[in-house]
C-alpha cells in the first residue's frame, strides 16, 4: 500500500491507496472537499460521508468494505469498479487495512 501524500496544485492533496483508487483533498473553497478517484473516473465525497467513513473505519472490522461501498458506490457500475481496484491489493484483510488507512489519512 502506498500512503504517500503527493501535492497537486496549491491546496489539493492526493492520498494514495494504489494507482487506480485514491482520495484527493480539494481546496477549502471547493464545494466537495474530497474526491475519490477510481481509475480515470472520480466521485465527489461529501463532508458528511468523509466524517462517517472516518468514524466507522475506526469501529468496523471486516464490514468496513461493505460500508464503504454502500456509502460511496452510487451505482452497481461504480461499486464494481471500486471492487476491481481493491481486488488488485490482494486478499480481503489487506484490502480492508489499506482502505482503513486511506480513509484515516483524508
Amino acid at each position: 500500500m502506498r500512503t504517500a501524500r503527493h501535492r497537486k496544485g496549491k491546496n489539493n492533496r492526493l492520498f494514495m491507496m494504489m494507482n487506480g483508487l485514491r482520495f484527493e483533498r480539494r481546496a477549502e473553497g471547493d464545494y466537495y472537499k474530497v474526491l475519490l478517484h477510481i481509475g480515470s473516473t472520480y466521485v465527489p465525497v461529501s463532508d458528511e460521508d468523509v466524517e462517517e467513513l472516518k468514524k466507522q473505519s475506526a469501529i468496523l472490522g471486516d464490514k468496513l468494505l461493505e460500508f464503504f461501498l454502500d456509502r460511496v458506490g452510487y451505482s452497481s457500475y461504480l461499486k464494481d469498479q471500486i471492487k476491481a481496484e481493491l481486488g488488485k491489493l490482494g486478499d480481503p484483510p489487506k484490502q480492508i487495512t489499506s482502505l482503513r488507512q486511506s480513509i484515516q489519512d483524508i
